[in-house]
């Protein structure tokens, strides 16, 4: 029998609302709508089919203010993630969003009507005061709290939703499983205990092991409940791990375990987010719930440290253990014991034994130049998939982003760059600048700050689309603000996949040598006044922070400046 929902009863709105589904399709054509982000769409989905049960929409201020302190509903259910639906200020005034206004909520992806949201409150959210209770801190070195710094509007709305239809998706329809749908799935197979693995990473042999034993050790059956949503930037890309996790199943004793997809934004708050994930599962049926050693953690913070101590996730989740009524099973450190060709928990394992292992960086090194990955550590049709995948460095895309002021050398040495590359051979060269893209990409645009941002994370799109496929991309826009530029890093890690390599030059050329050596007499115009929000003039250039390397055409030759580039990527191994 399915474990209950949290809070009793799930929450399946999509079956709930069934019955005026096109009442509520008509309405929803005459109403102002809202186009969600790519997370709200995850949230959306999880809430409409009772993922996030018993949350019906997203969350009022009263709610909000309890889960972010208490982490607890206003009625005091557990529930340790606030959800959110933010907009902008212009939002709020063009919709005339006010309590009581009913608002469509719409598909990013191919503008369908998803919901009907009732609007209960607007409020201004606590920024810094979520990020330190949510995620531990207010460090931007955090996914999370990059995410709410940089790219979450100020104001949340919050309020009940009514379901019209589930997001469509066209990839791996037969593994998307609603919480009801898995739960008489489960019925059908009459299995009365699961363990659920959650992984956002491609499985190996390790991972088979260790949810083999769990299952046997509970007389259970396995949910592989993969993560498919946004998940940490840089991440391997979903449709890769779900051919490795496909792949994998047949290596599962027969009938012992299901491969389930869930698309939940991950939120990497390590003790809060294994909380958030043991709800998540108990909703979709599972009794029993694997949490790992810095389960959901993020990796460092700005200080070099890790942001969650090893077992706080473990530590949080126990704490709750009789409000959550769904089984811990610790996540055990499987090590290989080369002797008798099997994995045993590392803590097992007899004083003197030889064992194996290959670490997370040792295996991304092996993928990264080609170096043979053992059978003992995972299967040949999981290594195969991975190097369709993730090619060896020497073939993967990369970007080099020149930023500097108006005339300081940039267009020059990447001009020289397209050249000394195209020498090299192996991969495509892209040359973005500046003008170019302006006359092409987005003429359309002026120069305000918000327009100049814009017109970065289309060069930013553009770079992480060529350098997925391999290519070499040149980018050389004057880029003046530090947060586009980091907008600009982020869309290249996050959806340039292998070629997901960013570079940021800063072409450090003092500005009188820009404006002595301009032959265009721009400079001159700007300081007359014949032009408004000049670079460098009336409009400021902000100093990068994070420069892989500083060049200045006083200081140093464009030869010399470019050798130094070739040197840097042949150091990274991409040459």
């Amino acid at each position: 029998m399915a474990n209950a929902p949290h809070g009793g009863v799930l929450k399946d709105l999509l079956h709930r609302d069934e019955p005026i589904r096109e009442q509520l399709a008509k309405e929803a054509a005459t109403l102002n709508d809202i186009v969600l982000t790519e997370r709200q769409l995850c949230d959306l989905e999880l809430i409409i089919n009772g993922g996030f049960s018993p949350v019906e929409g997203f969350m009022n201020e009263r709610d909000y203010v309890s889960v972010v302190n208490k982490l607890r509903l206003a009625d005091g259910t557990l529930f340790p993630i606030p959800i959110n639906l933010d907009v902008s200020k212009e939002d709020v005034d063009r919709l005339a969003i006010v309590p009581g206004v009913r608002l469509t909520l719409r598909d990013p992806r191919d503008d369908e009507a998803l919901a009907i949201l009732t609007i209960d409150d607007v409020y201004v959210p606590d920024k810094v005061r979520e990020a330190i209770l949510v995620c531990g801190a207010d460090d931007r070195a955090h996914p999370s709290v990059a995410y709410l710094r940089n790219k979450v509007k100020d104001i949340y709305v919050g309020g009940n939703v009514q379901a019209i239809q589930a997001p469509t998706h066209f990839d791996y329809v037969a593994l998307r499983y609603t919480p009801a749908e898995l739960r008489a799935h489960f019925k059908k197979l009459a299995w009365r205990k699961v363990v659920a693995f959650q992984t956002r990473n491609p499985m190996h042999r390790a991972h088979r092991e260790l949810t083999v034993r769990a299952a046997r050790q509970r007389q259970a059956n396995v949910l592989i409940h993969p993560v498919v949503g946004l998940t940490k930037p840089g991440d391997v890309d979903h449709y890769t791990r779900v051919r490795v996790y496909e792949s994998i199943m047949p290596k599962y004793p027969n009938g012992m375990a299901q491969l389930a997809l869930l698309p939940l934004a991950m939120r990497m708050a390590g003790p809060r987010e294994a909380v958030w994930h043991a709800i998540i599962r108990k909703n979709f049926g599972a009794t029993h719930f694997i949490v790992g050693r810095d389960h959901a953690g993020p990796g460092k913070n700005s200080m070099g440290e890790d942001f969650y101590g090893p077992y706080d996730a473990q530590d949080l989740v126990l704490k709750y253990r009789d409000e959550l009524r769904i089984d811990m099973v610790p996540f055990q450190q499987m090590t290989y014991l080369p002797s008798s060709d099997e994995y045993q928990p590392a803590d097992e394992v007899p004083r003197g034994v030889q064992t194996l292992d290959i670490s997370g960086t040792e295996l991304r090194r092996r993928l990264r130049t080609g170096a043979p990955i053992p059978d003992w550590f995972s299967y040949d049709s999981v290594v195969e998939t991975l190097r369709e995948s993730y090619p060896p460095r020497n073939k993967q895309g990369f970007v080099l982003f020149l930023t500097g002021l108006y005339n300081s050398g940039a267009d020059r040495i990447a001009k020289a760059l397209q050249v000394s590359l195209n020498q090299q051979g192996g991969r495509s060269v892209s040359l973005l600048l500046g003008e170019t893209v302006r006359a092409e990409l987005s003429s359309e645009l002026g120069f305000s700050p918000e327009d100049r941002h814009k017109n970065i994370q289309r060069i930013a799109f553009v770079s992480a689309e060529l350098s997925r496929a391999g290519a070499a991309v040149i980018a050389a826009p004057l880029a003046p603000y530090e947060h586009s530029r980091e907008a600009a890093r982020e869309t290249v890690l996050q959806f340039g996949g292998a070629g997901g390599n960013f570079f940021l030059i800063h072409v450090a050329t003092p500005l009188a040598h820009c404006e002595a050596t301009d032959r265009k007499g721009q400079y001159g115009k700007a300081r007359r006044g014949e032009i408004k929000g000049f670079t460098g003039v009336d409009d400021p250039y902000e100093e990068p922070e994070h420069a892989e390397i500083i060049v200045d055409v006083t200081k140093q030759t464009v030869p010399e400046i470019v050798h130094s580039i070739i040197l840097m990527l042949e150091t990274n191994s991409l040459l």
